[in-house]
């Protein structure tokens, strides 16, 4: 039998929708936010001809950067205010999550609640600033050298100043996008960060089917390949909407307890364990920390003299962890189940659940509460991870293995299908969220009126 909150779900409807003045705000929010994000992926930093640049992009694309580029929204290969994205941000986030499972004081930190949450906000804040600086710096220098070394007019004037400028223009894109995101988490709908990066590549979605189709009907791809392809892609969604839905109920049950009527009832209920608690945390973040040394080598390797011992090993390197390549997947897939445990660990607290059970009175049957119910816990957690990490790591790395053996896109990976796929999703079920609660607000309105009018 549905539950009353579903059964509202169910009713809702367009004209629900156009009531809720509160979710329509939030919604155009979003969408203007989002196509700021758009606008300033066209706006070169100072000091680059965009033409030329994208010359010189050309002759540099193909595996890492390509990969760097389509989370960016093409915002690299303008060399645009954004062109690194919000890497940084992610990969601060992922150091500074890490220290706070293993550094004594941020764990005290993490128990502070919502106080202690803004200050590791503010610390991944300041570590976004150092690595943005970082890599900035790194970025320009490596086009500086790349546009000279070629003779391509990508930088118009070498030097110091434009070393400054476009460094310091990285940075400030890169924390623009940081607030912009933030700001779309608590004024619009939707995890912010994610729907930049899913904004990016929506964004280059269209080139890459069109280049697909164009290849299936020049005759570079083989249209039984490109049948494949797109069959693969729609069934990649329907088996991620099945496995992001799919979840581990857990009965729960509480004391029995004397209703109005006198009679003794047990209240029973379920505590839902999603099979992938992570989301698309760890494709993510293990991409983030992939991405960001390789983009480094790979601009250092091109800048370097050529038969130079810091060139010879900087292309070796490049080229066992280049996109497509066996140790490349294994990391990929390696830092994916990592992430998928690691996260779901924070996400999830067994001792700090169990012991609210406990509190309110409530049990596993056939499960002592306490130490019991949290080793219970961990145990089921660590099943149902397994399988999440699984499917995490088959969906992001069969794709990639197809990329390295018949040259698919990568937009039309699984990595990038995972992400558009989970955003949306997650973002209907907001909306759906706010549309419910407008829908309680009325009804409690009429509840009150109805009151005030018998008496």
């Amino acid at each position: 039998m549905a539950s009353s909150a579903e059964q509202l779900a169910s009713s809702l409807s367009l004209a629900n929708f156009s009531k809720a003045t509160e979710l329509k705000k939030r919604l155009w929010f979003t969408l203007g936010a989002l196509i700021l994000f758009r606008f300033l992926s066209f706006v070169p930093i100072p000091g680059v001809d965009p033409v030329a640049m994208q010359a010189l992009f050309d002759t540099q694309s193909g595996g890492v950067l390509d990969i760097f580029n389509t989370f960016s929204g093409g915002a690299l290969e303008r060399m645009s205010l954004i062109a690194l994205g919000v890497m940084p941000y992610i990969t601060a986030s992922i150091v500074i999550q890490l220290m706070g499972s293993m550094y004594e004081p941020w764990k005290a930190l993490k128990k502070e609640g919502e106080t202690g949450r803004k200050k590791l906000n503010q610390y991944t804040r300041y570590l976004t600033v150092v690595l943005t600086l970082v890599q900035g710096y790194m970025v320009v220098r490596g086009l500086e050298t790349q546009a000279v070394r070629q003779g391509i007019g990508a930088v118009v004037e070498p030097g110091l100043v434009f070393e400054m400028a476009g460094t310091i223009s990285l940075v400030g894109g890169t924390l623009f996008l940081m607030w912009l995101g933030e700001q779309i988490t608590s004024r619009g709908i939707g995890n912010g960060v994610s729907l930049i990066i899913m904004a990016g590549i929506v964004a280059a979605l269209p080139r890459g089917i069109a280049q697909l189709f164009e290849g299936g009907r020049t005759g570079t791809m083989d249209p039984l390949l490109v049948f494949g392809i797109v069959a693969l892609a729609v069934g990649l969604i329907a088996f991620i909407c099945f496995m992001e839905r799919a979840q581990r109920r857990v009965l729960i049950q509480y004391p029995k307890r004397q209703t109005a009527r006198g009679m003794m009832q047990q209240e029973r209920s379920h505590l839902p364990i999603k099979i992938n608690t992570a989301g698309v945390i760890p494709p993510i973040f293990a991409s983030s920390l992939l991405l960001m040394p390789l983009t480094v080598i790979q601009w250092a390797g091109s800048g370097a003299e050529a038969g130079s011992d810091t060139s010879d090993w900087l292309i070796t390197v490049s080229t066992y962890l280049q996109h497509g390549s066996p140790l490349y997947m294994l990391l990929y897939g390696a830092g994916i189940v990592f992430f998928c445990f690691f996260y779901t660990s924070v996400q999830f607290n067994s001792e700090e659940t169990s012991e609210n059970l406990k509190r309110h009175g409530g049990f596993i049957p056939g499960i002592r509460p306490g130490k019991a119910t949290e080793n219970y816990f961990d145990y089921l957690l660590t099943r149902i991870t397994t399988i999440g990490a699984a499917y995490l790591t088959l969906i992001c790395l069969i794709p990639e293995f197809l990329f390295a053996q018949a040259g698919i896109p990568f937009y039309l990976g699984g990595t990038s299908l995972l992400i558009v796929v989970n955003v949306t999703m997650d973002t209907v079920s907001q909306i759906q969220s706010h549309l419910i609660a407008h829908e309680y607000g009325n009804l409690i309105k009429k509840a009150k009126l109805k009151s005030g009018r018998r008496r």
